[in-house]
């Protein structure tokens, strides 16, 4: 029997052991989807913290279901380690780690290739190897299959790789780990369809293969990008409506009843999550290997990145109108989270907003449910227990960066002197002083 036969049936047998390198909010979903499909999982993660909150069954991702993981620990189908000696133990590896960008805004691939480091020592033949972070066309064939070759073991005849970009979105209450489709490149075919097997066992989406790692790598930054793109021109043409007075909600709204050719995307104070303020800038960089400039991508990134800075002037601009300077003012900022009902913070406007709020003078507080303290350079804050009439009426102004579901807009409005509503997020209060971006 050749060797792919025999790790084709033990995926088809949900025998094959699946190890899942990087316990985050891609890992921790995807070791979670395997186990609970009935393979045998081991998650590895470098912070013991993690390890310790799995072997509890207790989830630290809000997409990830306490009770299902629970269930998966005590079975034994899930269990977790920062020893990565017990990868020697795995029939497939998936690295999920972060990829983020370095202080001059170039890639930072350290975990990733060290992950890479430390599965090539523990590599044996028949094992299948599957790069999940995002990354720039050519990371999988130029830097992660050398350094699994250096094992001595050769791709597509003793172990096999691929790449599989995640597409996870945290809060989306339709799409997740189980049910969102995947985009497979294999270095070679057989790597392909064994990953494409994988996938498909787990996972409820659908499989869409493509020609090489590459293609998949590319894949996953025009999706970012896109989005990156339409945000940038969303927002450049908010400013603009801003001093045409035109009201840009209302526009969108009309043209989103276009039935073809229009898809709506809507206006912020700046991008964040790990992906698409980050992705951009790994297509950039790589796009200059090959003497290219990403002029359209680059302009779109100085837009979004200076969504923070317009909003604090938008707001000075609004408490001067009623004869408060910035320096002197209470502001209470709504939602540190980057995105509505989560609690994750990474890139989030509403940091970046903070700092310049707090280099204005502003006295500052916010209020984040889902975020209960968060750790600035200049020390640490908390968020206000409660939103309530009495609280409120202690601001000059509150400053909406995420539109949680739980804020209730008419008492914010009715209790504070100026509302600043940068996600439209209280379009149906009609009442109090409320301006929109």
């Amino acid at each position: 029997m050749r060797k792919s036969e025999e790790l084709s049936r033990k995926i088809w047998e949900h025998s094959a052991v699946v190890g899942v390198v990087g316990l985050g909010y891609v890992g921790l979903p995807l070791a979670c989807a395997a186990a609970g499909a009935g393979f045998p999982v081991i998650g590895f993660d470098v912070q013991c913290e993690k390890v310790e909150k799995i072997r509890r069954g207790e989830s630290y991702i809000d997409d990830v279901d306490a009770r299902g993981m629970k269930q998966a620990v005590d079975d034994g189908r899930l269990t977790a380690t920062c020893c990565f000696d017990e990868l020697r133990r795995a029939d497939i590896a998936v690295i999920c780690v972060p990829t983020p960008l370095d202080p001059h805004c170039q890639p930072d691939l350290s975990y990733v290739r060290g992950s890479a480091q430390e599965i090539s020592v523990r590599l044996h033949r028949d094992m299948l190897i599957i790069l999940e972070s995002t990354t720039y066309p050519g990371t999988t064939q130029e830097l992660i299959c050398p350094l699994l070759e250096k094992s001595g073991l050769k791709e597509g005849e003793d172990f096999y790789l691929a790449f599989s970009p995640e597409r996870v979105d945290p809060g989306n209450s339709v799409y997740h780990t189980e049910n969102t489709p995947k985009v497979v490149g294999g270095m070679e075919r057989e790597s392909t369809r064994l990953t494409s097997l994988f996938y498909r066992q787990i996972l409820r989406g659908g499989v869409t293969t493509v020609s090489c790692p590459m293609a998949a790598e590319m894949e996953k930054l025009l999706e970012n990008t896109y989005r990156h793109v339409n945000i940038a021109l969303i927002n450049e043409l908010s400013m603009l409506c801003h001093r045409m007075g035109i009201d840009i909600w209302e526009v969108i709204s009309a043209a989103a009843t276009k039935p073809y050719g229009f898809q709506a995307f809507y206006p912020g104070p700046g991008l964040g999550g790990h992906c698409i303020p980050l992705d951009p800038f790994y297509l950039s960089w790589k796009a200059r290997e090959y003497g290219f400039h990403t002029r359209l991508i680059e302009t779109s990134g100085e837009i979004n990145s200076e969504m923070p800075r317009y909003v604090v002037t938008r707001l000075a601009d609004e408490l001067n109108r009623q004869g408060k300077p910035l320096s002197q003012s209470r502001i209470l900022l709504l939602g540190m989270s980057y995105k509505a009902d989560i609690r994750d913070i990474r890139e989030s406007p509403s940091l970046r907003i903070w700092e310049l709020l707090e280099k204005s003078g502003a006295r500052l507080s916010y209020y984040d449910p889902y975020v209960p303290s968060v750790t600035f350079a200049s020390g640490k804050a908390e968020s206000l227990p409660a939103c309530t009439p009495e609280v409120l009426g202690q601001f000059d102004a509150a400053l909406l960066c995420t539109g949680h579901s739980c804020l209730d807009g008419e008492t914010i409005c009715r209790c504070c002197p100026l509302v600043f509503d940068t996600r439209n997020a209280f379009a149906a209060v009609k009442s109090g002083h409320k301006v929109v971006l």
